[in-house]
């Protein structure tokens, strides 16, 4: 699937922004502490949205997911009266694993490069 377009890209955004708002404002669950929403992406009929998530302490990880389930409903409320669209699309949470494939892509190269002899600047 390609690139959204303009107008979608920015619904997109706009939930996502208000979805962590929301996160840290309207839900007081402690799980949810080191949580940080990543990308949004509703579909074309905004009937339905995949938030996209991670969280800093990879072992709160099954909690900080439960603890999303739980609050859709709340979010979901908080996303029908900030956009004030006539539909309020589905919330689907995803865990966003690009940044612990990004940390342990890191860790590898690090690993390989530790070997190499230092480079002579120019």
């Amino acid at each position: 699937m390609g690139q959204p377009g303009g107008r979608l890209r920015r619904i997109n955004e706009a939930l996502r922004e208000v979805i962590a708002e929301a996160l840290h404002r309207d839900v007081a669950d402690p799980r949810l502490a080191m949580v940080t929403i990543t990308q949004v992406r509703a579909t074309q009929d905004l009937k339905e949205a995949k938030v996209y998530w991670t969280a800093l302490d990879p072992a709160r990880r099954d909690a900080a997911g439960k603890a999303l389930h739980s609050s859709r409903g709340v979010l979901q409320g908080r996303v029908a009266r900030e956009l004030r669209a006539r539909q309020t699309p589905h919330l689907q949470f995803i865990f966003d694993e690009h940044q612990e494939r990004a940390v342990d892509l890191t860790r590898l190269i690090d690993e390989v490069t530790a070997d190499l002899p230092p480079r002579e600047a120019p």
